[in-house]
């Protein structure tokens, strides 16, 4: 459970920092945020999945 919640919090900050580089306001931010740490929670979820799989 530790991949998709730590790649979203990764996303976020992902996020967050691209909004700021861009010139975004807080707004901006907190949309970049929460797009990227959806899709990298996504991603992080189906990681866990195929490595659970593979595993067992």
């Amino acid at each position: 459970m530790i991949i998709p919640l730590g790649s979203l919090l990764a996303g976020a900050a992902l996020g967050m920092w691209r909004a700021r580089a861009n010139g975004g306001n807080w707004r901006d931010m907190a949309q970049w945020a929460a797009s990227f740490g959806i899709l990298f929670g996504i991603v992080g979820l189906f990681v866990l999945i195929f490595y659970s799989r593979a595993v067992a």
